[in-house]
């Protein structure tokens, strides 16, 4: 995926504007920044949600727009920070719904759905959840569920917005590890946005920090996370050093 001199606005606002990102096979990229930056903006324009007022986006050197939905669905898939359901699905009914990009129309779900979707849950260390209601679960289950729906759409590309909100420490690193998992393994490239800077610089391969809806700063952790940047975005004074074990940047609030 692509992103040439992106801009959106609202009415007369400007959300975003100029972003540029080229995103790589199995690469893991990490979107950071205050609320109201264009974070959660940005992510539904790479998942053609949204339609940029300016520059372009392009899904192996093919304009996103010329997708169809379902065509568009089978390279990108979307983890959303809420999910809402009305009936009490079964986690694997849930997974299932993430075959659709792969069905004619009024056309059921065969075995061969089945299998991907249980595939998906094994991979999501959640098969143990497929007959249980998608409302008994916990949130650190629900988004394995819902990390698990994205992976039965057979995607090269996932987008996931805020994956570890309400979550508590345990799952936080427990998702992030997963996603990392996915990405090393499948060959997964990965776009999420966060607000656990700490754990984004430890997974993340590379990341993009916004302000008021430009780029601020781009690169690798160390290079990103430091403490004039964390200071002049997030208006809040940090000390930054390096983790004892993995060697990347973390935060101490001053």
């Amino acid at each position: 995926m692509n992103l040439k001199k992106i801009g959106y606005r609202y009415e007369k606002r400007w959300a975003l504007k100029g972003i540029d990102l080229d995103l790589k096979e199995g690469e893991i990229v990490g979107i950071l920044g205050p609320n109201g930056s264009g974070k959660s903006t940005l992510l539904k324009i790479m998942d053609n949600v949204l339609m940029p007022h300016e520059g372009e986006i392009n899904i192996w050197s093919k304009p996103s727009h010329i997708f169809t939905r379902p065509a568009f669905a089978r390279e990108v898939a979307m983890v959303a920070q809420e999910n809402h359901f009305r009936f009490s699905f079964s986690a694997l009914e849930v997974v299932l719904m993430g075959r659709f990009p792969h069905l004619k129309r009024l056309q059921f779900e065969g075995q061969t759905d089945i299998e991907i979707a249980r595939d998906a849950l094994r991979l999501t260390h959640a098969l143990d959840l497929s007959g249980r209601s998608i409302h008994e679960l916990s949130e650190g289950e629900k988004q394995r569920v819902f990390i698990a729906r994205a992976l039965a759409q057979e995607p090269k590309i996932i987008l996931l917005d805020e994956p570890t909100s309400f979550l508590d420490l345990k799952f936080k690193k427990e998702i992030f590890r997963l996603i990392s998992n996915l990405s090393k393994d499948k060959g997964l490239s990965v776009v999420l946005v966060s607000h656990d800077i700490d754990l984004a610089a430890h997974y993340c391969h590379r990341l993009i920090m916004l302000k008021n809806g430009t780029i601020y700063a781009a690169g690798a952790p160390d290079e990103v996370i430091t403490a004039s940047n964390i200071e002049y975005v997030y208006e809040c004074p940090v000390l930054v050093d390096n983790h004892p074990l993995s060697g990347r940047p973390r935060i101490n609030l001053v």
